[in-house]
């Protein structure tokens, strides 16, 4: 049952990958911006989840806590320093402020501490269960658990919530949302704070499946997340979901199958041939666009 085991692994890596895509697909949903320093604020949940259990003994869950709390207020300073001012600017301008706000916090982190790596302390008692054949770890199934739970959580704050009625209507028309006395400027900032807590979160997550955490670890889940978002149809939030889950399936069964070197690659051939047959992703719609 080798498929089982590779699949169940293929999905926990998804539910990372969907935490981080949430982030792009909001931010994108409410203000057209890609935030390509999106994946360091990933980074630094990961940095924070580390030094608050070696440094402070915290268990999984307070780590997990507060490594959301700051990368939540982390994304309110970037958006309130950094692309506030750019609200009326050019895509193009946002998108190199998004990769100059990336690059200075790597090399910010690097100063700081160094660039070494670090390994992650084992927090959780990792035991395995015999499910039809299949050894599945319990890390990868609480992983999976709480990656799920917060999945769940935004749904309800975006759907049952004040701010989540707010986020939703300055999506769809931001002019009018202002008109009716929604208030822009803290949603957008609200939806930041969302976006980045759920990157920490998949920080902490990612440090703890993978042990092995650095300054640039941030680049290619960051990237592969966006890969994500489009898969999904970027500013859909079950699209981020989905496309998260389809592409840790398919980078997971890559390996398995003994292309181990392609892995990373796979995921930028997806990106390649969604943008060539379905632009839009998979819950996205074709819209036209006036020029």
């Amino acid at each position: 049952m080798e498929w089982l085991q590779q699949l169940i692994n293929g999905i926990s890596l998804g539910s990372i990958y969907a935490l981080i895509a949430l982030g792009y697909t909001m931010v994108y949903g409410i203000i057209k911006l890609i935030n390509f320093a999106h994946g360091e604020v990933f980074m630094i949940g990961a940095f924070i989840g580390f030094y608050s259990i070696t440094g402070w003994g915290f268990g999984f869950f307070p780590a997990l806590i507060l490594s959301m709390t700051v990368c939540a207020i982390i994304g309110v300073v970037i958006e309130r320093i950094a692309y506030k001012r750019l609200r009326a600017a050019t895509r193009i301008a946002a998108l190199i402020t998004a990769i100059g706000v990336s690059l200075l916090i790597q090399n910010g982190v690097i100063y700081m501490r160094g660039a070494q790596p670090e390994a992650y302390p084992e927090v959780l008692a990792n035991k395995t269960f015999n499910l039809f054949g299949a050894q599945i770890s319990s890390q990868a199934l609480l992983i999976l658990s709480v990656s799920v739970a917060l999945m769940i959580i935004l749904q309800f704050i975006v759907h049952k919530t004040k701010i989540g009625k707010a986020m939703r209507a300055v999506s769809y028309d931001s002019e009018a949302a202002k008109l009716m006395g929604i208030n822009v400027d803290n949603t957008i900032s609200a939806t930041f704070a969302i976006g980045s807590s759920l990157a920490g979160a998949a920080g902490v997550i990612f440090g703890i499946y993978y042990t092995k955490i650095d300054p640039l670890m941030g680049v290619i889940p960051g990237l592969k997340a966006f890969v994500a978002a489009v898969l999904g149809g970027i500013g859909i939030i079950p699209g981020a979901m989905v496309g998260g889950l389809v592409l840790g399936v398919v980078e997971t069964f890559v390996s398995a199958l003994g292309f181990s070197l392609w892995r990373d690659a796979a995921a930028f051939i997806i990106l390649i041939l969604i943008l060539i047959f379905k632009p839009s992703g998979i819950f996205g719609k074709n819209t036209r666009e006036k020029v």
